[in-house]
């Protein structure tokens, strides 16, 4: 749309990249025609009359259950040693090779960590490995959109709406997770770099290991992107720096219009939020339903 596409005057954010690779856009053909249009559950969607997905829900888990077993067939790509490779993943579900592959590369890290994510709400494996790159001496990036560049952000002078506590509730969590590692963020291991540009959104996702991994993906690294969602990921592994200066300057591009927290309680905290939020806030704290919360989204 026009967001997307900047044809207005807003825009949302994100990372786009143009590979040309025939073997690439062929593993993405074989895909779609082997394992998703053959689908009981696939219909398309200019029919004068499409089936109601609750009238496909045993198609549907079937589907699901066949992507699960899916892979990108990659046979017809370059296998030379040492040369820079495009390696596409797919995941559904818990444990899938996407979710193995973003833990892997993280904690494969060395020197340098970057993770980009529209919503701070990391799974716990996810949230592991960082912690365990911090320990072993990483210096991690992460940049993350303020809470008002979230897409669900709703002005407060509007009425409320329980999804425009999303952003508030992803807040919280980056500032218990800046609270815990305050000695590595004053020390500048650990450095949160929050995005904000007029009224324009953020939705980048991905992550950059030492000089040599680059993840472009659509995953978003929250618990629904790790155990729900159909995700894709492109893993751009580089031993000779071949792709290093665009790869670079993605990076500076990213960094624009961000501010860098240096202490925890420089974010907000329940009591700056406004009155709906933090109604709703205290309601679900109440119940014990923000634990759950944090799983689904």
């Amino acid at each position: 749309n026009n967001v997307y596409l900047h044809k207005l005057d807003k825009y949302r954010l994100d990372r786009y990249h143009l590979i040309e690779s025939a073997p690439l856009a062929d593993s993405f053909e074989h895909l779609v025609q082997r394992e998703i249009l053959p689908s009981a559950a696939v219909h398309r969607l200019d029919l004068q009359s499409p089936p109601s997905s609750r009238s496909l829900r045993s198609e549907i888990r079937a589907f699901r259950s066949d992507l699960k077993r899916a892979t990108y067939d990659t046979s017809a790509g370059d296998k030379e040693n040492g040369q820079l490779r495009v390696i596409p993943l797919l995941g559904v579900g818990p444990r899938n090779s996407l979710n193995r592959a973003i833990c892997d590369l993280i904690a494969s890290s060395k020197i340098q960590l970057t993770i980009c994510t529209p919503y701070f709400n990391l799974p716990v494996a996810v949230t592991r490995e960082v912690n365990r790159a911090l320990k072993r001496g990483v210096k991690v990036d992460i940049i993350i959109g303020d809470k008002t560049a979230n897409d669900f952000f709703i002005d407060p002078d509007e009425p409320f709406k329980v999804i425009s506590a999303l952003p508030y509730l992803y807040e919280i969590s980056l500032r218990r997770f800046a609270h815990k590692h305050q000695k590595a963020i004053a020390q500048h291991r650990l450095n949160v770099h929050l995005w904000k540009h007029g009224d324009n959104t953020f939705h980048l996702k991905g992550i950059w290991v030492d000089q040599r991994y680059t993840l472009l993906t659509g995953n978003n690294l929250n618990p629904r992107a790790f155990n729900l969602d159909l995700e894709n990921g492109l893993l751009i592994d580089d031993p000779q720096g071949q792709w290093t200066d665009p790869r670079e300057a993605e990076i500076a591009q990213l960094m624009r219009n961000t501010q860098r927290v240096n202490q925890y309680d420089e974010l907000d905290t329940l009591a700056n939020y406004p009155e709906g939020v933090r109604k709703f806030l205290k309601r679900v704290s109440r119940v014990r339903v923000e634990r759950l919360l944090y799983r689904i989204l």
